[in-house]
């Protein structure tokens, strides 16, 4: 076995890593979106487009991939069958889907004790503590992912079609929401019909944005969201001398907005959760081999 792969796939794109055996990475490449419970086939084929671009920009033989092992951390693992389905499909020499959540809080905090917050498209919390983990959220954005991109965006439309009929009172931002759709409320309903959570998570920024210049259905919003968000971290019982980190494209947003109490344990993520299925694919694979 001359290398391993680590994946982390979500809602919105597909990160590959391939390393050595002894972890060092020679190569990364991204695709698009990798939600195994949202598009199965469609996964599949960007985790594999993913792949051999992480090969090619090793300079190495994309037709390795069926000798190489992989860990691959997904949206969508924790639910169903999609991992096994998956698994099934895949090219690699041996494919072990974990949840994005697993991935992150191995690269956030390593193999110690420790917290982690999936803060983008969707959202995910894991703790670790004595060595076993415990998983809050996750559940996708239909009936979970609170304080997710996701779920931001789609608050925003919502609130957006509110204040278009009077219901409830408008802002800049939701002015400027309508007039992205022609100021056509038939055409905001339109895109939801076949909206992926990427798609409503695209207009995320957007609302943080707006809430610096004091906007005040954006801040309504986060409000709501940073809510959400504690609420998840209050239920992984977090003890004041583990670290805690966020990760997610919506992390660095986020920080500045928690409570005095969830601020103080923040520490930097080790890696992130792309380096964290490169280590586990290391601990997994080639410690594994070199046993043998």
């Amino acid at each position: 076995m001359n290398f391993v792969l680590g994946i982390d796939g979500g809602g919105t794109s597909c990160r590959a890593a391939l390393a050595t055996a002894d972890g060092s990475v020679v190569g990364r490449a991204k695709s698009g979106a990798a939600n195994i419970r949202t598009d199965l086939t469609g996964a599949r084929a960007n985790i594999v487009d993913a792949a051999r671009q992480a090969f090619a920009a090793a300079g190495e033989d994309p037709d390795l991939i069926p000798q190489t092992p992989a860990i691959l951390g997904l949206a969508g693992a924790n639910v169903g069958t999609y991992r096994q389905q998956l698994e099934a499909i895949l090219p690699f020499s041996i494919s072990r889907v974990e949840t994005d959540a697993e991935i992150a809080l191995e690269g956030a905090v390593g193999s110690g004790d420790g917290a982690m917050a999936i803060l983008g498209t969707g959202t995910a919390y894991m703790a670790r503590k004595d060595g076993k983990s415990h998983a809050v959220g996750g559940w996708g954005f239909q009936v979970g992912d609170q304080g997710s991109g996701a779920r931001i965006g789609r608050d925003l439309l919502e609130q957006t079609l509110l204040a278009y009929d009077g219901i409830r009172q408008g802002s800049p931002l939701t002015e400027a929401m309508l007039a992205i759709f022609r100021n056509n409320p038939e055409d905001v309903v339109e895109f939801t019909t076949n909206a992926k959570p990427g798609d409503f998570g695209g207009f995320a920024p957007k609302v943080f944005d707006h809430a610096e210049k004091g906007d005040i259905v954006a801040n309504w919003i986060l409000d709501k969201a940073v809510t959400d968000v504690e609420a998840a971290l209050g239920a992984l019982d977090l003890s004041d001398s583990a670290p805690l980190c966020l990760l997610g494209g919506l992390a660095p947003l986020y920080a500045p907005r928690l409570s005095v109490r969830y601020q103080a344990l923040l520490k930097s993520p080790l890696d992130d959760a792309l380096g964290g299925a490169v280590q586990m694919a290391v601990r997994i694979f080639a410690r594994a081999e070199a046993a043998r």
